[in-house]
């Protein structure tokens, strides 16, 4: 890859700024010249790593409209030079435990591998990677994590409850499809499969099934695709869908954690706690004759949340807006205010080298409540609707405006009370199980785990303290 210009549009104490006042993702642009990370193509690491086993992931390539989490793909541990013949399909090549895989068939990814432990016996590698330059003094390599994939290549919806995230894109392309933390009701969180950091989203935000999920029909993607050189700030709690678009990716993540989440490192204490069988205190009053079966529990639950759904769809059968509002003495409503203390909003200086992320309004069939949204670069955005399609800089944000074949629910939509059937009529809701892992996700919700770190404050401290959800 050839060298670029070394200079910066942003000092570091200028990067520093922008990154604290950004409330949006937005790509930087010609801030990674001559980082020696940019010759890390695979083929370059495969030299560099030479028989070090590498643990891959992999999954197949089909649509089944529900998110393919980590803990349904398959593993192999193998070396680089060996996951490039795959690539490749190169005839009688040492596949390793490729050969089980059809390329045709499987993608393959090397995800969030730390770089300290990569190349611990080559701590010289750290240096290739500046995010120095973006104003952290110190971080390099060392506090960041590779990623390796081939096309069809992805990472489930998420947001990371920790901090921010900085991505600078090596080789080939990724493309990114980010939410804002305000539509996180229509992404119907869980946290189940737990990460301590990560809350998952349980709908494919690409092949979404809106008849499970009618509330993703009103979610905003914006959708950026990241080329080599470009570095993409994600802000904390951005929820982000991640798939490779060229043959063979490679991209450095940096981690910035903002603050210590202790309410993560709770939710994941009750999860233990609920999953171990060894905990030797007496809990169980001893005027209980005995404890029921989990089974039993399970059923009794499920009846019981049966009999409230009931009795709340009968108490709601004629819906009124109770949405409360935050009124003045006068009893107006008030209205956030952009500014705080009268002083004027720090101007985050967007043009040709930090592009942001904006929304162009694109309707799904004749959902108005949908929208799909770009990153354009400003030539982009200076082009008119009638203009002749023209080539784009190498250096530019490509625009990807996919439409995706979002088939809207005929029966009663359930998020807002809507229906489509002019008679009126709804259909009754249909009730599912209850599982185990449906009370675990719930036990673990961002709220109610803020609520129990709560208490266990107040009862270590003796005092009340008020917790941001994770």
């Amino acid at each position: 890859m050839a060298a670029q210009d070394s200079f910066n549009p942003f000092s570091p104490e200028e990067t520093q700024r922008i990154l604290h006042h950004l409330q949006q993702p937005a790509v930087f642009m010609n801030m990674t010249g001559g980082w020696p990370v940019l010759h890390w193509t695979v083929e370059h690491l495969s030299g560099c790593l030479g028989d070090k086993l590498i643990r891959f992931r992999l999954g197949r390539k089909e649509e089944t409209n529900t998110p393919l989490f980590e803990t349904q793909c398959s593993y192999v541990e193998a070396k680089l030079e060996q996951f490039l013949s795959w690539t490749k399909d190169q005839a009688g090549a040492d596949l390793g435990p490729f050969c089980e895989y059809p390329k045709s068939e499987y993608w393959a990814y090397a995800d969030y591998k730390y770089i300290a432990m990569l190349f611990q016996e080559q701590p010289s590698m750290f240096e290739d990677v500046k995010w120095s330059e973006f104003g952290f003094e110190g971080r390099n390599g060392r506090e960041s994590t590779l990623w390796i994939g081939t096309e069809g290549a992805n990472t489930p919806c998420h947001l990371d409850s920790y901090g921010c995230n900085l991505v600078l894109q090596v080789q080939g392309r990724k493309r990114w499809h980010l939410f804002s933390p305000e539509d996180t009701v229509r992404l119907y969180p869980t946290r189940i499969p737990y990460e301590e950091s990560s809350v998952f989203s349980q709908v494919d935000v690409l092949h979404p099934d809106l008849r499970r999920f009618p509330k993703f029909k009103g979610a905003r993607m914006h959708t950026v695709t990241l080329q080599p050189g470009q570095v993409l700030y994600v802000p904390r709690h951005w929820w982000h869908y991640v798939d490779s678009v060229d043959p063979l990716t490679v991209s450095v993540n940096s981690w910035i954690e903002l603050e210590a989440d202790d309410v993560a490192r709770v939710g994941e204490a009750v999860v233990c706690a609920l999953k171990s069988d060894d905990d030797p205190d007496d809990w169980l009053n001893p005027t209980e004759e005995g404890v029921a079966s989990h089974n039993e529990n399970m059923q009794c639950v499920n009846l019981a949340v049966r009999a409230c759904s009931e009795r709340h769809r009968k108490l709601t059968q004629d819906p009124r807006d109770l949405h409360p509002v935050k009124r003045d003495s006068r009893g107006q409503i008030k209205k956030n205010s952009d500014s705080v203390g009268g002083s004027a909003p720090y101007s985050v200086p967007f043009g040709p080298h930090l592009v942001p992320v904006r929304c162009q309004q694109e309707h799904f069939l004749e959902d108005e409540s949908s929208s799909y949204c770009d990153v354009r670069s400003q030539e982009d955005a200076a082009v008119g609707s009638d203009a002749a399609p023209r080539a784009k800089p190498a250096s530019a944000v490509r625009l990807c405006q996919e439409k995706h074949d979002l088939t809207r629910c005929g029966s009663c939509d359930a998020a807002d009370g809507t229906s489509e059937n002019s008679s009126g009529d709804c259909e009754e809701p249909a009730h599912t199980t209850i599982t185990t892992n449906d009370l675990l996700d719930c036990l673990v919700h961002p709220d109610v785990i803020s609520r129990v770190t709560e208490l266990l404050l107040e009862r270590h401290t003796g005092s009340h303290r008020t917790c941001t959800p994770s």
